[in-house]
Protein backbone atom coordinates (compact mmCIF):
# COMPACT_ATOMS: atom_id res chain seq x y z
CA UNK A 1 0.00 0.00 0.00
CA UNK A 2 1.23 3.37 -0.67
CA UNK A 3 2.41 5.60 2.01
CA UNK A 4 0.15 9.00 2.62
CA UNK A 5 2.19 11.33 1.75
CA UNK A 6 2.18 14.89 4.22
CA UNK A 7 2.18 18.29 2.10
CA UNK A 8 0.98 20.77 4.85
CA UNK A 9 2.03 20.09 8.35
CA UNK A 10 0.19 22.63 11.20
CA UNK A 11 1.92 23.02 14.55
CA UNK A 12 0.15 23.86 18.10
CA UNK A 13 3.24 24.56 20.69
CA UNK A 14 2.07 24.01 23.52
CA UNK A 15 4.18 23.95 27.01
CA UNK A 16 6.95 26.41 27.46
CA UNK A 17 5.39 27.44 30.70
CA UNK A 18 5.14 24.15 32.35
CA UNK A 19 8.70 23.44 30.84
CA UNK A 20 10.28 25.94 32.87
CA UNK A 21 8.09 25.48 35.87
CA UNK A 22 9.22 21.94 36.34
CA UNK A 23 13.00 23.27 36.09
CA UNK A 24 12.56 26.15 38.61
CA UNK A 25 12.89 28.37 36.08
CA UNK A 26 11.55 31.29 34.72
CA UNK A 27 8.58 31.20 31.87
CA UNK A 28 10.87 33.24 29.58
CA UNK A 29 13.51 30.17 29.67
CA UNK A 30 10.72 27.98 28.18
CA UNK A 31 9.67 30.65 25.06
CA UNK A 32 13.64 30.86 24.73
CA UNK A 33 13.94 27.15 24.26
CA UNK A 34 10.68 26.67 22.44
CA UNK A 35 12.59 29.15 19.49
CA UNK A 36 15.21 26.74 19.44
CA UNK A 37 12.70 23.74 18.63
CA UNK A 38 11.08 25.59 16.08
CA UNK A 39 14.17 25.92 14.02
CA UNK A 40 14.66 21.98 14.56
CA UNK A 41 11.64 21.25 13.22
CA UNK A 42 11.49 23.46 10.09
CA UNK A 43 14.76 22.12 8.94
CA UNK A 44 13.22 18.52 9.46
CA UNK A 45 10.51 19.86 6.86
CA UNK A 46 12.75 21.49 4.76
CA UNK A 47 14.60 18.49 4.10
CA UNK A 48 11.35 16.20 3.71
CA UNK A 49 10.66 15.60 0.13
CA UNK A 50 6.70 15.85 0.47
CA UNK A 51 6.40 18.51 3.33
CA UNK A 52 5.36 22.08 1.38
CA UNK A 53 4.31 24.10 4.48
CA UNK A 54 5.03 23.79 8.11
CA UNK A 55 2.84 25.83 10.04
CA UNK A 56 3.35 27.09 13.94
CA UNK A 57 0.62 28.66 16.10
CA UNK A 58 3.05 31.36 17.53
CA UNK A 59 1.10 34.11 19.17
CA UNK A 60 -3.25 33.81 19.38
CA UNK A 61 -5.64 36.75 19.10
CA UNK A 62 -6.26 35.37 22.72
CA UNK A 63 -2.54 35.61 24.22
CA UNK A 64 -2.81 38.75 24.66
CA UNK A 65 -4.37 38.13 28.14
CA UNK A 66 -0.93 37.25 29.03
CA UNK A 67 1.26 39.20 31.78
CA UNK A 68 1.95 42.37 30.05
CA UNK A 69 5.87 41.83 30.41
CA UNK A 70 5.56 38.09 29.13
CA UNK A 71 3.95 39.62 26.05
CA UNK A 72 6.42 42.04 26.05
CA UNK A 73 9.27 39.57 26.08
CA UNK A 74 7.45 37.06 23.30
CA UNK A 75 7.57 40.11 21.08
CA UNK A 76 11.17 41.28 21.63
CA UNK A 77 11.80 37.42 21.19
CA UNK A 78 10.16 37.17 18.15
CA UNK A 79 12.35 40.05 16.09
CA UNK A 80 15.73 38.24 17.63
CA UNK A 81 14.61 34.92 15.94
CA UNK A 82 13.90 36.39 12.65
CA UNK A 83 16.82 38.27 12.44
CA UNK A 84 19.18 35.28 13.60
CA UNK A 85 17.00 32.63 11.12
CA UNK A 86 17.10 34.86 8.20
CA UNK A 87 20.12 33.28 6.93
CA UNK A 88 18.93 29.51 7.83
CA UNK A 89 15.98 30.77 5.76
CA UNK A 90 18.58 31.24 3.06
CA UNK A 91 20.88 28.37 3.29
CA UNK A 92 17.97 25.90 3.38
CA UNK A 93 15.96 27.73 0.41
CA UNK A 94 12.56 28.43 3.10
CA UNK A 95 10.42 31.12 2.63
CA UNK A 96 8.95 32.79 5.45
CA UNK A 97 5.56 34.10 5.99
CA UNK A 98 3.43 35.65 8.56
CA UNK A 99 -0.48 34.79 8.66
CA UNK A 100 -2.76 37.08 11.21
CA UNK A 101 -2.75 40.71 12.27
CA UNK A 102 0.73 42.13 12.74
CA UNK A 103 -0.78 45.42 12.85
CA UNK A 104 -1.16 45.19 16.40
CA UNK A 105 2.59 45.02 16.92
CA UNK A 106 5.21 47.67 17.30
CA UNK A 107 6.49 49.51 13.93
CA UNK A 108 10.19 47.21 14.90
CA UNK A 109 8.52 44.17 14.34
CA UNK A 110 5.87 44.84 11.38
CA UNK A 111 8.95 46.10 9.58
CA UNK A 112 11.40 42.70 10.82
CA UNK A 113 8.27 40.70 9.43
CA UNK A 114 8.08 42.39 6.08
CA UNK A 115 11.90 42.21 5.56
CA UNK A 116 11.96 38.53 6.42
CA UNK A 117 9.36 37.48 3.63
CA UNK A 118 10.62 39.83 1.31
CA UNK A 119 13.97 38.46 1.82
CA UNK A 120 12.98 34.60 1.24
CA UNK A 121 10.04 35.09 -1.31
CA UNK A 122 11.70 33.19 -3.94
CA UNK A 123 12.94 30.59 -1.35
CA UNK A 124 11.02 27.07 -2.41
CA UNK A 125 12.11 24.19 -0.70
CA UNK A 126 10.03 25.17 2.21
CA UNK A 127 7.06 27.36 3.07
CA UNK A 128 7.15 28.24 7.17
CA UNK A 129 4.85 30.10 8.66
CA UNK A 130 4.53 31.67 12.12
CA UNK A 131 0.44 32.38 12.96
CA UNK A 132 0.89 35.76 14.86
CA UNK A 133 -2.04 37.18 16.30
CA UNK A 134 -3.91 34.76 14.51
CA UNK A 135 -7.39 33.93 14.92
CA UNK A 136 -9.48 31.00 13.15
CA UNK A 137 -12.50 32.78 13.28
CA UNK A 138 -11.06 36.03 12.25
CA UNK A 139 -9.65 35.16 9.49
CA UNK A 140 -13.19 32.93 8.42
CA UNK A 141 -14.67 36.36 8.90
CA UNK A 142 -11.96 38.60 7.03
CA UNK A 143 -12.33 36.26 4.04
CA UNK A 144 -15.98 36.13 4.04
CA UNK A 145 -15.92 40.06 4.08
CA UNK A 146 -13.06 40.00 1.37
CA UNK A 147 -15.42 38.01 -1.03
CA UNK A 148 -18.08 40.24 -0.07
CA UNK A 149 -16.44 43.55 -0.81
CA UNK A 150 -15.80 42.06 -4.42
CA UNK A 151 -19.75 42.27 -5.06
CA UNK A 152 -20.79 38.81 -4.76
CA UNK A 153 -23.85 38.33 -2.54
CA UNK A 154 -23.52 34.17 -2.83
CA UNK A 155 -20.39 32.39 -1.55
CA UNK A 156 -18.94 29.28 -2.60
CA UNK A 157 -16.36 27.21 -0.64
CA UNK A 158 -13.91 27.64 -3.26
CA UNK A 159 -14.65 31.77 -2.76
CA UNK A 160 -13.55 31.42 1.22
CA UNK A 161 -10.75 29.10 1.04
CA UNK A 162 -8.87 31.59 -2.01
CA UNK A 163 -9.59 34.07 0.06
CA UNK A 164 -7.85 32.85 3.23
CA UNK A 165 -4.58 34.14 4.40
CA UNK A 166 -2.86 30.48 4.19
CA UNK A 167 -1.27 29.22 0.81
CA UNK A 168 -3.25 26.16 1.15
CA UNK A 169 -6.77 25.18 1.59
CA UNK A 170 -6.51 21.85 3.86
CA UNK A 171 -3.83 20.86 6.50
CA UNK A 172 -3.44 16.90 6.20
CA UNK A 173 -1.76 17.02 9.70
CA UNK A 174 -1.98 18.59 12.97
CA UNK A 175 0.24 18.06 16.03
CA UNK A 176 -0.38 20.00 19.11
CA UNK A 177 2.30 18.92 22.43
CA UNK A 178 1.70 18.74 25.92
CA UNK A 179 -0.64 16.59 26.10
CA UNK A 180 -3.82 19.06 25.54
CA UNK A 181 -6.21 17.96 23.16
CA UNK A 182 -8.17 20.79 21.71
CA UNK A 183 -7.33 23.57 18.29
CA UNK A 184 -7.83 26.73 20.33
CA UNK A 185 -9.03 28.47 17.51
CA UNK A 186 -6.26 27.51 14.25
CA UNK A 187 -6.82 27.05 11.22
CA UNK A 188 -10.61 26.53 12.01
CA UNK A 189 -11.31 25.96 8.08
CA UNK A 190 -8.24 24.27 7.26
CA UNK A 191 -8.49 21.20 9.54
CA UNK A 192 -11.51 20.07 8.44
CA UNK A 193 -10.36 17.06 7.39
CA UNK A 194 -7.25 16.77 9.19
CA UNK A 195 -5.50 13.88 10.57
CA UNK A 196 -4.58 14.99 14.89
CA UNK A 197 -2.18 13.88 16.66
CA UNK A 198 -1.29 14.96 20.59
CA UNK A 199 1.56 14.42 22.69
CA UNK A 200 2.69 14.77 26.12
CA UNK A 201 5.66 15.84 25.17
CA UNK A 202 6.51 19.56 26.48
CA UNK A 203 7.33 21.87 23.17
CA UNK A 204 10.47 22.25 24.66
CA UNK A 205 11.58 18.25 24.50
CA UNK A 206 10.26 17.75 21.06
CA UNK A 207 12.01 16.37 18.69
CA UNK A 208 13.14 16.00 15.09
CA UNK A 209 12.86 12.13 15.95
CA UNK A 210 9.48 12.29 17.61
CA UNK A 211 8.45 14.25 14.61
CA UNK A 212 9.43 11.38 12.38
CA UNK A 213 7.45 8.70 14.51
CA UNK A 214 4.48 11.05 13.99
CA UNK A 215 5.07 11.53 10.40
CA UNK A 216 5.25 7.79 9.75
CA UNK A 217 2.47 6.79 11.87
CA UNK A 218 0.43 9.65 10.08
CA UNK A 219 1.77 7.91 6.11
CA UNK A 220 0.47 4.76 7.37
CA UNK A 221 -3.57 5.87 7.74
CA UNK A 222 -6.24 5.93 5.35
CA UNK A 223 -7.67 8.73 4.61
CA UNK A 224 -11.42 8.77 3.45
CA UNK A 225 -12.57 11.99 3.65
CA UNK A 226 -16.33 10.87 4.13
CA UNK A 227 -16.29 7.96 1.76
CA UNK A 228 -15.22 4.14 2.34
CA UNK A 229 -11.75 3.14 1.94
Amino acid sequence: MPKTKLKNLAIIMDGNGRWARQRGLNRTKGHEKGVEIIRDVTLYCAKAPDIETVTFYAFSTENWKRPKLEVEFLMKLLDRYLQKELETYQKNNVRFMAIGDITAFSDKLQKRIKITEEATRNNSDLTHILALNYGGRAEITAAVNRVIAEGKRTLTEADISSSLQTPYSDIDLLIRTSGEERISNFLLWQLSYAELNFTETLWPDFTAEELDEIITDFEQRTRRFGGLA
